[in-house]
């Protein structure tokens, strides 16, 4: 059984860049065909897919992000992380890694199987 767990500050100021941390265990970042995710939840809104790192470790984003995201991992202490540079107050929310361990789609929120407990950011002065 994958398990994950966001890690990372919860106050961020306006413009800084929001970093944060996803530790997995149960399953390596580097198995064939995982796909390893991080998607938010804006206060009284839906999720929102950011991008993912592949086993490969290639990497998309969804396309309104991807001028400020940048996701990266570690195989040695298996985590990834993500960046999300010139945060406003619009970006506060719950911040979720995610995992897919089959085949298949990973663009979307609905594609993973696997979902760490979330971690509030919340982007304020």
């Amino acid at each position: 059984q994958v398990q994950l767990q966001e890690s990372g500050p919860g106050l961020v100021k306006p413009s800084q860049t929001l970093s944060l941390t996803c530790t997995v265990s149960g399953g390596s970042i580097t198995t064939s065909y995982s796909a390893w995710s991080w998607i938010r939840q804006p206060p009284g809104k839906g999720l929102e897919w950011m991008g993912v790192i592949a086993y490969d470790g290639s990497t998309y984003y969804s396309p309104p992000l991807k001028s400020r995201t940048s996701i990266s991992r570690d195989t040695s202490k298996n985590q990834f992380s993500l960046q999300l540079s010139s945060v406003t107050p619009e970006d506060t929310a719950v911040y979720y890694c995610a995992a897919k361990t089959s085949r298949g789609s990973y663009l979307t929120d609905t594609d993973y199987d696997y979902w760490g407990q979330g971690t509030q950011v919340t982007v304020s002065s």
